[in-house]
């Protein structure tokens, strides 16, 4: 995994991280990685301490100075500036990617592994995070079988499987990256895509809008009068297009409230509550236990001293009668920490309440 993987793009770091509401904020971090971008990195890591001189806790600058020190290979400074990031901001992926990075350079792969657990963890989503423990993996493969090879030369398997790596990163050395891997917020949008509908059988017989008869019906066959006057004995879940208006009106209308209601109790701090609005089967990283998932989640709902989380722009997806999703613009301050931050909660209903079956970053 090489530090090409830590190329930030300015669009996208302020568009997904608002770290304020202040322009005075935002413009001074859009000055600073302009001026990395422009390659005069002592002039901005100079405007970096100053303005964090006086704005200690902003996430977005300290993200940004964690990168020019990672440009000007000061490896040691730019782990610790990613470290402290992780413990005021520990629901932040990228700094565990970046931190992920880092270690990997030096050949820590142990450390590598744990701090991209930690970004799975906090952002089951994150692609990035996903690919990058996977090269991690691979290192310590060849690690391992490195040293097969020397206990025992003949090693047949082991020469195979370590050749077979070595070509994996020897060709992705020769091309760039897929995509950019690091911005200082949730994953980008565009990599996470939406979820599919669920498949729905076809009915065996047209459509009541396709039966209405001609103005001058043909007389219909033995064979074709059960087939027209069939119904089905009993009527399954019918795709979104197909409901009647009032029952779309009711899913949205109770697919919104339990939105905001879960928003509600997050802000509140109700840790309780806002588990409840989770389905039995919630989608977990691999690995993670819901015991273990509910810790971590009461630990960063009860750490800041407040928490209000705003549901903007909520769209309603409706795929059949049991299964949705919501897609909005979350708006999340806790403590000093603001950021905007686009989501999908894919929901299932369940003894007729919706419940949350899996959050996604992204639209």
């Amino acid at each position: 995994m090489s530090r090409s993987r830590l190329i930030p793009l300015l669009s996208a770091l302020a568009a997904a991280l608002m770290i304020s509401n202040s322009p005075v904020r935002a413009d001074e971090a859009q000055e600073i990685s302009h001026m990395l971008k422009q390659g005069q990195q002592e002039k901005a890591l100079e405007r970096a301490n100053s303005y964090l001189s006086t704005h200690p806790k902003d996430a977005q600058v300290r993200f940004i100075k964690g990168l020019i020190l990672t440009e000007q290979n000061k490896t040691g400074d730019a782990i610790k500036i990613f470290t402290g990031i992780t413990d005021d901001y520990p629901e932040l992926p990228e700094p565990y990617n970046n931190l992920a990075v880092l270690y990997a350079s030096q050949g820590q792969y142990e450390k590598a592994k744990t701090a991209l657990e930690m970004a799975i963890n906090t952002h089951p989503s994150y692609a990035t995070a996903h690919e990058n423990l996977g090269d991690i993996y691979a290192k310590m493969a060849s690690q391992a079988y490195d040293k097969a090879l020397q206990l025992d030369k003949g090693n047949a398997n082991a020469q195979s499987k370590l050749a077979l790596i070595k070509d994996i990163f020897s060709k992705q050395s020769s091309r760039p990256p897929a995509r950019p891997t690091v911005v200082a917020s949730a994953p980008v949008a565009a990599a996470v895509t939406k979820p599919a509908p669920a498949p729905v059988a076809a009915p065996v017989v047209a459509s009541p809008a396709k039966t209405a008869a001609p103005a001058e019906p043909a007389k219909p066959t033995p064979a074709a009068q059960p087939a027209a006057a069939a119904k089905p004995a009993v009527e399954t879940a019918k795709p979104a297009s197909e409901k009647t208006a009032p029952e779309t009106r009711n899913d949205d209308a109770a697919l919104l409230a339990t939105v905001e209601a879960w928003a509600k109790a997050w802000s509140a701090k109700n840790v309780a509550g806002y588990l409840k609005f989770y389905a039995p089967d919630l989608v977990l990283s691999k690995g993670e236990s819901r015991k273990s998932w509910e810790q971590t989640r009461h630990e960063r709902i009860s750490k800041p001293k407040s928490i209000s989380v705003d549901i903007i722009k909520p769209e309603v997806r409706l795929i059949d009668s049991s299964h949705a999703s919501v897609t909005f613009k979350q708006h999340y301050r806790a403590s000093t920490f603001n950021s905007e931050t686009w989501k999908t909660l894919v929901m299932v209903k369940s003894d007729g309440k919706w419940l949350i079956h899996e959050e996604r970053i992204g639209r």
